[in-house]
C-alpha cells in the first residue's frame, strides 16, 4: 500500500484533513462509502467541528458525471476511524497519519506556517486597501453631495457658496464665482439687475432674494436685496463644480 496516496490537504483554518472517500479507499473498505461513513459517524464525530461536508463530481456509464457527497476530514478524526477498524491495514493507516502529524507540528513546518499566514494577511491589506481606495473614489460624489446636504439647511451668500465649493475641491473664490454665474446664464449679467437671478434659475430654485428696508437719518428709505443660494441651489452647484 503506497500510502502516500492518500492526500494530506490544509483546510481554511490551516489544519491537515483527508479527503473521505481516498481514506475509504486506503482502508480497503467493502460497503459503499455512503453507508460506512454514516456508521463512523455513529461514534460522535460532528459535523462541521470533525469533517465537512463537500460536494464531488463522479463519472458515470454515460460519459457525463454526477455529484456525490463527500467529506474533509480533520487528521485526528481521520486517526481515530483508522484506529475503529482493528486490522493491520486500519493500524499501518493511523501510523501514517501520527507520522504526518508529527511532521506537521514540527518547528520547521510550524515556521513555515507562520510565514505563509503572515503573506497571506499581508497580501489581503494590500487588497483590502486597494479595495477601500477604489470604493472612496467611488462614493467621493455621494460624499460631496452629503457634506453639500449638511450645509443645506439655510441659503447661503454667493461668498459662503464660494468657500463650500472649495471645500469640496474646486478652488474658486468670490468674485470668479460671481463671473462664473453671468457667464453661465445663472446671474444678470448687466443693468440695474446685475447679479439678480435670472428668470430660470429662480424659476430652479437656487436662489432667493432677501429684501431689506433701511430708513436714512434723513428720513429715505431704502431698499436693499441680496442674493443667496438656497439649499438645493448648493447641492446644485456644488455637484455641478465636482463635474468641471
Amino acid at each position: 500500500m503506497n500510502l502516500e496516496l492518500i492526500k494530506i490537504d490544509v483546510n481554511e483554518n490551516n489544519e491537515p484533513i483527508v479527503c473521505g472517500r481516498e481514506l475509504h479507499r486506503a482502508l480497503e473498505i467493502q460497503t459503499p462509502y455512503k453507508k460506512w461513513f454514516e456508521r463512523m459517524c455513529e461514534y460522535g464525530f460532528i459535523e462541521n467541528q470533525d469533517y465537512y461536508t463537500v460536494g464531488q463530481k463522479s463519472p458515470i456509464a454515460n460519459g457525463g458525471y454526477q455529484e456525490v457527497a463527500n467529506h474533509d476530514i480533520r487528521l485526528d478524526m481521520a486517526k481515530e476511524i483508522a484506529m475503529i477498524q482493528r486490522n493491520e491495514v486500519g493500524k499501518t493507516v493511523r501510523q501514517y497519519f501520527l507520522q504526518v502529524e508529527k511532521e506537521y507540528n514540527s518547528p520547521e513546518k510550524v515556521m513555515a506556517r507562520a510565514l505563509r499566514i503572515a503573506e497571506q494577511q499581508i497580501n489581503s491589506l494590500t487588497i483590502t486597501t486597494k479595495e477601500l481606495e477604489n470604493k472612496l473614489e467611488e462614493q467621493k460624489p455621494k460624499v460631496l453631495f452629503a457634506n453639500a446636504v449638511e450645509t443645506a439647511h439655510t441659503s447661503i451668500l454667493i461668498g459662503d457658496l464660494a468657500k463650500l465649493i472649495k471645500q469640496n475641491g474646486y478652488d474658486i473664490g468670490q468674485n470668479r464665482l460671481f463671473k462664473w454665474l453671468r457667464e453661465n446664464g445663472y446671474l444678470i449679467k448687466s443693468g440695474e439687475r446685475r447679479n439678480m437671478p435670472t428668470q430660470s434659475a429662480m424659476e430652479k430654485e437656487l436662489f432667493e432674494v432677501k429684501e431689506r428696508t433701511i430708513n436714512d437719518p434723513n428720513g429715505v428709505v431704502r431698499i436693499t436685496k441680496t442674493v443667496k443660494c438656497t439649499g438645493k441651489g448648493q447641492i446644485y452647484f456644488i455637484n455641478k463644480f465636482c463635474e468641471i
